[in-house]
């Protein structure tokens, strides 16, 4: 099975490039201080607190690890295009359903988080609008319905 490619941004990648080494170095010395001090505590089989500290550990190790593939198997996306939507675009868009105008980052699925504006381009959104231009309206099909946006400006 082919791995999959992780679409990104320049700023994307580095962004996540700091997460790892931060996790790398500091996370894992906060962790080993952790489990130090629950290791102190005596009896492991019943210590809470060094259970804990595993659990975070792993949680670390997990993340170091999904960072490491996704980075590996990255590739940077040009944005220098500003006439169409791609990746990296910042989108304004006007909703004719809730008669609003909101502004979209399009970015890549690592690096998605739609509570700050920052969508998917393999979401309905951002895979309704990939290609589209000013002026133009599209049609999402999301699982809430389906809705049409007007582009309004592309930077």
């Amino acid at each position: 099975m082919a791995a999959k490619v992780f679409k990104m941004t320049a700023e994307g990648k580095a962004e996540l490039e700091k997460e790892l080494d931060y996790l790398k170095t500091e996370g894992r010395i906060d962790i080993a201080e952790k489990l130090k001090v629950a290791r102190s505590y005596g009896d492991l089989s019943e210590n809470s607190e060094y259970d804990e500290a595993k659990s975070e550990q792993a949680k670390i190790e997990a993340r170091i690890n999904e960072l490491e593939y996704q980075l590996e198997h990255s590739v940077i996306v040009d944005s220098s295009n500003k006439d169409t939507v791609q990746m990296g675009s910042n989108v304004t868009v006007y909703n004719s359903k809730t008669e609003k105008e909101a502004t979209y980052t399009i970015v890549g699925f690592a690096q998605s988080n739609p509570s700050e504006g920052l969508i998917s381009d393999e979401s309905p959104v951002g895979a309704a609008l990939i290609g589209a231009k000013i002026n133009e309206t599209v049609e999402v099909e999301a699982p809430v319905g389906t809705f049409t946006l007007t582009i309004k400006s592309i930077n």
